[in-house]
């Protein structure tokens, strides 16, 4: 609802000023429009001919041209490309993969599936391409986006992973038969990344949808992590489900960690939760007391602090990204630089890198074409505007166009010492690394709004704003709109009686543009107030009081146009 408007400016709130136009590219001659369109070329070679050659399996495998299922057979890659062809600007074939997905895939299905990847992969997927579709100008139902079959079909994939939830701790299995649930010789082994990077998906879920489960679950399992961290404040790998004992005790940023620390971030920008943020603080002043060294993160014990490994992993190249979500733009950029040495050396991020030698670790040579250095260039350019990060991008394109690119795609680095290749695809590369790439040249891409133009629409609970800027991405680099999640009741038993009048506004509301104003001396009109303000006004200013209390959470209220009040009557600013 339109009262919640001041959450949509946070994500980017969090930056730094720009700096002055002319410190940008040109002062290096990077020609930005130009690698702008071979990105867009990469995403196209790699798109099409997945289309040719693989679909409806999960991934193209280049070397041999034909695909494969790896995470369940969702048709992966057609799913994770999708809000891609969006920030590229393609809407015909957004509106076309969004029909074959209704049409084709099936989750009541007799396989496996990794809960962590289904839920990143699957569920986030599909839920940017519902808060999407409108603006791609697919015809929506009337009630969305509280409604939508893209919406239903992320809830039902999400209800496929909850029997993996049902643990004495509440943290999940990381696998579960999307038929039978939980297969009984089940590992209650997983890793801390598996139980804490739910929250953004599901909360996201349960706001539109009024099923508060999905939130719930993803609550309790965060918040089991944070109860099992040990005595110096930090969390080790691998943990025991079923008896919350620590199976992997090495405690760090990267795999089979990171994910959890980040959803502890977006999870509060997403849903401008004090506690979320404040867990992610107390951590952050562990891992910067036992891991951090001259600008590097290492390995330690959990319990002792003590090094374990004295390794850089390329997961943990997300770190400087998230820094800069907080504001330490500063530190932020001296770990990139460091980062970005080791793909100077390489022409890409090894999955290890020893630091002491100066080298990659043995078995651990391979670059599968990740995302996480290009992520962190892409919010750190946003914040600081220094060239250095667009001429990652340029390594990055030149890197993987030269070592990876082949007739039917793009393939996995096997081993950057030698750029042998190996037969894979993975989703992720037109998901997250072409997006960061193409957003990183893309300055005045539609995310990247500043919140000053946005769209109205009406909807059985309310006026809601959307597309104002401010997207949260998953971990799988899917964009979800914060203020979708005050589109909707909480409850769907608050819905308002007036679904045959918003009918009739749907119409006339539906293609209106508007442009964000100055707040009004008059405030909101009387009889306006959110019905749930409304019954608690001292509650309300609590709620106020303590926003404004915590920066890293708090943004201004904006104006709004018009509104719903309690009892249906509309209230408009022509009228």
């Amino acid at each position: 609802m339109l009262r919640s408007l001041g959450s949509l400016l946070c994500l980017w709130a969090l930056r730094l000023p720009a700096v002055p136009a002319g410190t940008g590219a040109a002062a290096r001659g990077l020609d930005v429009a130009s690698y702008r369109e071979r990105v867009r070329a990469m995403f196209y070679h790699a798109y099409e001919h997945y289309l040719e050659s693989a679909f409806p399996y999960d991934e193209l495998r280049p070397l041999t041209c034909d695909g494969q299922d790896t995470w369940g057979s969702f048709s992966l890659t057609l799913i994770d490309a999708l809000d891609t062809l969006l920030i590229l600007g393609n809407v015909s074939e957004f509106q076309r993969v969004v029909n074959v997905l209704q049409e084709g895939v099936d989750f009541d299905i007799d396989v496996n599936a990794s809960v962590f990847e289904t839920n990143i992969r699957v569920v986030g997927g599909l839920l940017s391409a519902h808060l999407l579709s409108k603006k791609a100008g697919v015809e929506v139902e009337v009630g969305w986006p509280c409604s939508g079959p893209l919406l239903r079909m992320a809830e039902e994939a999400a209800r496929k992973l909850l029997p993996a939830f049902q643990t004495p701790t509440g943290m999940p299995y990381g696998t579960v038969n999307l038929l039978h649930g939980v297969n009984p010789g089940e590992t209650p082994v997983t890793c801390t990344a598996g139980i804490g990077t739910f929250i953004v998906e599901f909360a996201t879920l349960s706001h539109l949808t009024g099923d508060p489960v999905f939130e719930d679950v993803a609550r309790k399992a965060l918040k089991a992590l944070w109860k099992n961290r040990s005595d110096i404040g930090l969390v080790g790998n691998h943990i025991d489900v079923i008896t919350a004992k620590w199976v992997a005790q090495d405690a760090g940023i990267g795999a089979g960690v990171d994910s959890y620390f980040e959803y502890l971030v977006k999870g509060a920008i997403l849903l401008q939760d004090k506690e979320l943020m404040s867990m992610f603080l107390e951590y952050n002043k562990a891992i910067k007391n036992y891991t951090k060294f001259d600008d590097w993160y290492l390995w330690v014990q959990m319990y002792k602090g003590t090094v374990s490994m004295p390794v850089f992993q390329s997961l943990e190249a997300y770190w400087p990204g998230l820094q800069s979500l907080i504001g330490d733009v500063q530190n932020a950029m001296r770990t990139f630089l460091n980062y970005y040495t080791v793909w100077k050396q390489f022409g890409g991020l090894p999955e290890f890198y020893n630091i002491p030698q100066g080298y990659t670790v043995d078995k651990r040579e391979g670059y599968p074409l990740r995302p996480e250095l290009i992520e962190s260039a892409m919010y750190l350019y946003r914040a600081t505007r220094d060239p250095t990060l667009l001429e990652l991008g340029r390594d990055a394109v030149e890197s993987i166009e030269k070592i990876s690119k082949v007739d039917c795609g793009f393939a996995t680095i096997k081993d950057l010492r030698d750029h042998r290749l190996d037969n894979r695809m993975e989703s992720f590369f037109l998901a997250e690394t072409v997006k960061y790439l193409y957003l990183l040249f893309d300055p005045d891409n539609f995310i990247h709004n500043d919140g000053s133009v946005f769209d109205v629409v009406i909807t059985p609970y309310g006026e809601c704003v959307l597309n104002a800027g401010g997207y949260v991405f998953n971990t799988e680099a899917h964009p979800i709109d914060p203020a979708a999640l005050h589109c909707c009741r909480k409850q769907k038993e608050e819905q308002w009686e007036v679904e045959d009048l918003m009918r009739e506004f749907y119409s006339l509301k539906k293609n209106k543009k508007f442009t964000l104003k100055r707040a009004s001396d008059h405030g909101e009109g009387e009889g306006a107030k959110d019905p749930e303000d409304a019954s608690s006004e001292k509650g309300g200013e609590k709620r106020n009081s303590e926003r404004n209390s915590h920066s890293l959470l708090s943004c201004p209220s904006q104006s709004f146009n018009s509104k719903l009040a309690v009892l249906g009557q509309v209230f408009l600013d022509n009228t």
